[in-house]
């Protein structure tokens, strides 16, 4: 779980290499490591020259990048992520991290601890999403400051240092590069003590850690026979640990309910010091059965100094927490619709907000409304051709709500109305927009009483 090189390189249109490398960084001794894994299959890492002018070509920002290049435009080099193969040399150095963001490319190249040929799978490399989390903490701390070249570039020299701090020897430990830079300041000013390369401050005061749970709902409800509904549950775990100590240890665990669904997909901090196989071979394509490891899901690590995410998971519930049906039927420049929904008797009903969203492609603003709603009240925005259905912080007893009503458009402007190529005739969606606190889809929690720390001082837990 190392980086081999990271760049930053400046797209510059209309200059003879349509660029220039702002900043770049190799680690010598992850390169070794990568000889050694990588075996006949192992490219070196080049020059900065030969990569400006390779990662310009293949993100098509060089000024010849009209014409069609089979090796990088063909069919089968769609590509649908953020990793890239160079060719350079006459070898392809892959995988490589990029991207790019106001006019500056952020690219990395990963460890990969195995043989490349055949490739593996991205998800079986771990240096790839430390890769992002590194290149989006370097953007991070550059973003504000971007249409400013004096201080781009002031912010540029500070890097060297901060790198040696969050990513010692290639391995990232802190993604929050302006939390180094205000401890770094704050240490040399205050702390007589010597600490870690990558930690340089230490908390005083009140030790408490504090973990929240978020879970987002993905799905997708067709309510047809040939075309499968899906849903999916994505997690994040966010802690803030203030302890004293130079390198206080902490363990947290997460727990699910009895026949709760397992956690899938998981994805932890570079601090976490070491998990257990059966977490990390958990995935979503796997076929889920009473097999699968279903927890306690514990993570021991040393804390960075700010709010972190320890780990991200998927999950794959039984259902979906709210069942939706919507019927539209087109009559003149008329559309009557139907929108049917139940809460599931799992879910906790007490919502922040709940409300729906129908939107109208492609059609002339809303002249005129019939409706009848059962539950909630409906918001009509006539120009952007919308309806939204507020639902409230309740359904009824029944947990079912219905609207049905009789939609009138006027003539269509293609200047003010939305306009989208899939959504023709009758094909729409409703949309739903939905929080409720202190709940867990999957049932996932952390229970405070199982959290281990080797800290001075007996800590506040919050959950």
């Amino acid at each position: 779980m190392a980086q081999r090189a990271v760049w930053l390189v400046r797209h510059e249109p209309g200059t003879p290499l349509c660029g220039s490398v702002k900043f770049s960084r190799r680690y010598p001794t992850v390169e070794k490591r990568a000889k050694i894994f990588n075996g006949e299959s192992y490219v070196p890492v080049p020059e900065d020259g030969p990569f400006l002018k390779a990662i310009l070509f293949e993100l098509r920002l060089l000024g010849d990048d009209k014409d069609f290049v089979e090796c990088r435009d063909s069919c089968s080099r769609i590509n649908k992520t953020s990793i890239y193969g160079l060719r350079i040399g006459g070898e392809e150095l892959w995988p490589v991290v990029a991207f790019l963001r106001n006019g500056l490319v952020y690219a990395s190249v990963p460890l990969v601890e195995q043989t490349l040929s055949p490739r593996p799978p991205l998800i079986s490399i771990s240096g790839v999403s430390q890769g992002l989390e590194l290149l989006f903490g370097i953007q991070d701390f550059l973003s504000s400051v971007q249409k400013n070249d004096t201080e781009l570039n002031a912010k540029l020299s500070q890097l060297p240092d901060l790198l040696l701090q969050a990513c010692p020897f290639g391995t990232l430990l802190d993604t929050n590069l302006q939390n180094v830079l205000d401890n770094n300041n704050f240490a040399s000013a205050t702390q007589p003590q010597k600490q870690p390369a990558w930690k340089t401050g230490t908390y005083k005061g009140k030790p408490q850690v504090s973990i929240s749970i978020t879970e987002k709902v993905k799905s997708m409800q067709y309510d047809k026979q040939d075309i499968a509904d899906t849903w999916q549950v994505v997690g994040t775990v966010t802690c803030k640990c203030d302890l004293e100590g130079v390198m206080p240890n902490v363990t947290i665990s997460l727990g699910l309910p009895t026949n709760g669904s397992p956690l899938q997909d998981i994805l932890v901090h570079p601090c976490v010091t070491s998990l257990d196989s059966a977490i990390l071979t958990s995935s979503s394509i796997d076929v889920v059965d009473d097999s699968a490891f279903s927890g306690p899901y514990k993570f021991p690590f040393t804390p960075p100094s700010d709010s972190f995410n320890l780990c991200y998971y998927t999950s794959q519930v039984p259902v979906p927490p709210i069942l939706g049906f919507y019927q539209m039927k087109e009559e003149d420049a008329q559309l009557k619709i139907t929108v049917n929904l139940k809460l599931h008797e799992s879910v906790k009903n007490n919502f922040e907000f709940c409300e729906a969203h129908l939107p109208f492609y492609n059609r002339g603003p809303i002249t005129h409304l019939e409706y009848k709603v059962s539950f909630g009240q409906l918001e009509v925005y006539r120009e952007k051709s919308l309806l939204i259905w507020i639902i409230g912080q309740k359904f009824p007893k029944s947990m079912e709500i219905s609207l049905s009503g009789t939609v009138t458009f006027g003539a269509k402007s293609h200047d003010k109305q939305p306009f989208d190529q899939i959504c023709i005739g009758g094909t729409a969606y409703v949309k739903l927009h939905f929080r409720i606190l202190d709940f867990t889809l999957t049932g996932c929690y952390a229970d405070q009483h199982s959290v281990q720390v080797f800290a001075s001082g007996k800590p506040k837990i919050s959950t």
